[in-house]
């Protein structure tokens, strides 16, 4: 075809004086890859029935290749939703005190598998135990990458070709469309469900107890609740159970409660030392929703059990790296003291915040906008713990409403959609919310430091949008 014919070869592009200033900068390699990679796309684009694109806009292509190759697609993101442990930004985020903290960990060698009392290799698992024994009441901890690991990790080392009862109520999607009946038949356990939807009875599971069971499994509900005509059978009970046929049981905690702190929410939260001095044979949950530390799946317990998990194969697959060690070891050092798990965990710093500091902060974002002559409302709004954390409770917050009117509700629509697009492609990206035809930015989750930032952002970009 003629058009094909008008694409320049990889040699041809090569030569010209713009790509030559490209490769003095990033090299020829990178270069001759995205120059491949700018012209498949727009052969492909022939075969559809396009024309053939003029020189310059296949350098401009080349350029924006370069730059989605060398710059990497991870931004830091400033989070004005008001979901403090926001599953898509990461959930917990550090801080930058807990930065401080681990950086000379982070910028050399450390002892990750050495012991430095005989001068020879040990184990990783060491890191962070004494810490999270003490924490949780455990007679031992493991740590694996994530909580899903964790109960697979349970679920094949205790119960791999026998039965584990679960009540149904509690047959909990963890998000990303992972359930747990497919957690169970990937971990070769065989799940048996117990009771109904709404309705499960301690007899349901002793019931079905039988020479195969292996394991009573009780999963807390923490992303969802079940209200109106329910019953549910307590830790407790199901765990005088398990000890009446010998049979361990295990609680799925999720989100992973470490201390309940003033708070009214956290305080009906099941915490993991309240959990295991049930009896409970284990117990596992998350690192990075509400103890606010890496990503990683803790499972605290008996140690019977947890030296036969630290045993599987499967471990090496599942353990975390130096980075997880780190920080979560951190994260639990702020435990011991209230104070400092206020001021350097950024969970409990946040929730922490009181109702007249959130006013003024949003206040101020509203004052900074008015200077760039942007009209804005503060406004009552709630924000959420997040990461499927105790979905009924709201917390107290304010948002500052952009204010400008565009005539119809259509324009103001659209008008809102365009800052909130056009704030998520800069450098530092901003993300609002959308509601109602409006853009608002819930202060619960901003930091001061930050709102002079946002405020001249917006004003740049609300220039942008209103120009057109």
């Amino acid at each position: 075809m003629k058009e094909f014919k008008q694409i320049p070869s990889v040699d041809k592009l090569l030569n010209l004086s713009e790509v030559k200033n490209l490769i003095q900068k990033y090299g020829i390699d990178v270069v001759t890859y995205s120059i491949r990679n700018v012209l498949n796309d727009f052969r492909n684009k022939i075969k559809d029935g396009q024309n053939a694109p003029a020189t310059d806009i296949i350098l401009t292509q080349v350029e924006k290749e370069i730059n989605k190759t060398t710059e990497g697609s991870l931004k830091p993101v400033i989070n004005c939703t008001g979901v403090i442990i926001h599953t898509n930004l990461g959930r917990a985020p550090f801080g930058k005190e807990m930065v401080t903290n681990v950086f000379d960990l982070l910028c050399g060698y450390s002892n990750i598998e050495f012991s430095l009392e005989n001068g020879v290799r040990s184990d990783r698992n060491i890191h962070a135990s004494n810490l999270l024994k003490y924490l949780t009441g455990a007679e031992d901890v493991l740590v694996v990458n994530n909580n899903a690991a964790a109960v697979i990790l349970i679920l094949n080392s205790l119960a791999k070709g026998k039965e584990v009862i679960i009540s149904r109520g509690e047959l909990i999607e963890i998000g990303g469309s992972f359930r747990m009946p497919e957690i169970m038949k990937t971990s070769g356990a065989k799940m048996v469900e117990v009771g109904s939807t709404n309705k499960t009875r301690l007899s349901d599971y002793e019931n079905s107890i039988n020479k195969n069971t292996a394991l009573l499994f009780k999963a807390h509900k923490s992303n969802y609740s079940i209200k109106g005509f329910t019953e549910d059978v307590e830790l407790k009970e199901l765990v005088n159970l398990g000890e009446k046929y010998r049979i361990p049981v295990i609680f799925d905690m999720g989100s992973g409660l470490l201390k309940k702190i003033d708070n009214t929410a956290l305080m009906s939260e099941p915490d993991v030392k309240q959990a295991l001095a049930t009896g409970a044979d284990l117990a596992c949950f998350s690192g990075d929703k509400l103890l606010g530390g890496p990503q990683a799946g803790i499972i605290a317990g008996k140690k019977e059990f947890v030296g036969k998990l630290k045993r599987e194969p499967m471990m090496r697959a599942l353990r975390v790296c130096k980075l997880t060690l780190i920080f979560l070891e951190n994260t639990c050092k702020y435990y011991l003291n209230q104070k400092l798990l206020i001021k350097n965990n950024m969970i409990y710093k946040t929730l922490n915040k009181t109702e007249m500091e959130l006013k003024s902060s949003a206040l101020m974002l509203q004052e900074k906008l008015k200077k760039f002559n942007i009209r804005s409302t503060v406004v009552q709004s709630h924000g959420q713990y997040g990461g499927g954390a105790m979905p009924e409770h709201t917390l107290k917050s304010f948002s500052v409403v952009i204010n400008e009117k565009f005539g119809s509700r259509k324009n103001n629509s659209s008008f809102a959609e365009n800052m909130y697009r056009k704030l998520l492609i800069l450098n530092r990206p901003i993300l609002g919310i959308l509601k109602k035809g409006e853009i608002h930015f819930d202060i619960l989750t901003i930091s001061n430091e930050d709102i002079p930032y946002i405020a001249e952002m917006i004003d740049i970009v609300f220039k942008k949008v209103t120009q057109k």
